[in-house]
């Protein structure tokens, strides 16, 4: 709650606005994602294919019987078929009878969702949507050719990686790693026996994810506890520590590629983003383990030249991604024509929806274009 309040305070001062809703990300071990298929049955044929359908087969999805204490963030529909015509992007404006879709569904922990709910609401803010993270860092560091031609986004954060996998337009793969920065600050803190905050100063100023000979005549002094003597460690360890848990995340991650179909389809390679993305020489070690080519993704591509030089990490890519997300839910011009990626929070809210609503229609009267 703290922590919530302190950043808000400090983005109200650097913009001059008064922040009273939020859009919340959410990320950790407990989210998991299913495939699934819905199935929504009209009366007429005569009558065109409408948005109502769509939200009504979407809805549907949500009514699905979770596992106690878990229940639905996101409902992704991925293709939609039309009385068996397959490959459907868009059913709006088609006629039949049997309108099915299939979707990429990702749950979470209720207890998790709660507490963020509870902390935002501490804080005197009210959410508009929680969203899953690795979504809100594609809208940051993703181009929608990257997303057409297939492309791996992976957020390296400090407890997990979030891995989200797109082809041809569509979320295809959703994944959790539970191992992150935090992981490699703990192997540093362990391998060379000093505290986690020098281990994390080490990583960020030293650390390499590619350990060269070179390295081994390179001596960083750690000072030590109050007299004893300091402590010297090689830069060539220091890699070799940190590329072992570097590579062990890198496999999972494309045990993941392979296990969701696309290994061969995914043209734009690798995206890497988060704080993780920050290590030197980390989109090299990607390259090598995966044969794919690797990128770093900063979240300044879709932002204003005059935007803060501090958002250009990558470390800020969830942040600038849920920005994006908002932006797009306030700038729509046709609200009532909701869209088909829906959350949970969404239904929840339907008068902070409504409001946005009514603002759109005024804007409309009022001459504004479509």
């Amino acid at each position: 709650m703290q922590s919530i309040k302190a950043a808000v305070q400090q983005a109200e001062e650097q913009s001059g606005e008064e922040i009273k809703v939020v859009n919340v990300g959410i990320a950790g071990q407990h989210i998991k994602s299913l495939q699934h298929r819905g199935i929504h049955t009209r009366n007429s044929i005569d009558d065109e294919i409408g948005q109502k359908d769509v939200d009504a087969l979407i809805d549907d999805m949500y009514k699905l019987v979770m596992l106690p204490g878990e229940e639905i963030i996101h409902v992704l529909p991925q293709e939609y078929i039309v009385d068996n015509e397959q490959g459907i992007k868009d059913p709006v404006g088609m006629s039949g009878i049997r309108l099915e879709a299939n979707f990429h569904i990702i749950t979470g922990q209720i207890a998790a969702a709660k507490n963020i709910y509870k902390c935002v609401a501490k804080a005197g803010l009210e959410v508009a949507d929680l969203i899953l993270e690795p979504l809100a860092s594609s809208e940051a560091v993703l181009s929608e050719e990257e997303k057409e031609a297939g492309v791996v986004l992976v957020d390296i954060g400090g407890g997990t990686t979030d891995v989200a996998i797109f082809q041809d337009g569509i979320i295809r793969h959703t994944a959790v790693i539970p191992f992150g920065g935090n992981a490699i600050t703990e192997d540093i803190k362990t391998g060379c026996t000093i505290m986690k905050k020098q281990a994390e100063l080490l990583k960020c100023k030293f650390g390499s994810a590619i350990s060269h000979e070179s390295q081994s005549n390179e001596i960083v002094c750690i000072p030590g506890l109050r007299g004893r003597e300091p402590k010297e460690i090689s830069l060539y360890n220091l890699s070799s520590i940190i590329r072992a848990r570097a590579e062990e995340i890198i496999e999972h991650v494309h045990y993941e590629i392979k296990s969701s179909g696309f290994e061969k389809q995914l043209i734009a390679g690798i995206v890497v983003t988060g704080g993780g993305a920050n290590l030197r020489h980390i989109n090299q070690l990607f390259e090598f383990v995966t044969g794919m080519d690797t990128r770093i993704g900063y979240p300044n591509e879709h932002l204003g030249k005059n935007s803060i030089q501090n958002l250009a990490s990558p470390i800020n890519s969830t942040g600038v991604g849920l920005v994006i997300k908002g932006f797009q839910q306030y700038s729509r011009p046709k609200m009532e024509e909701a869209p088909t990626v829906k959350s949970h929070s969404m239904k929840r809210n339907g008068n902070f929806l409504e409001k946005i609503v009514a603002i759109g229609r005024e804007w409309l009267e009022d001459g504004g274009e479509q």
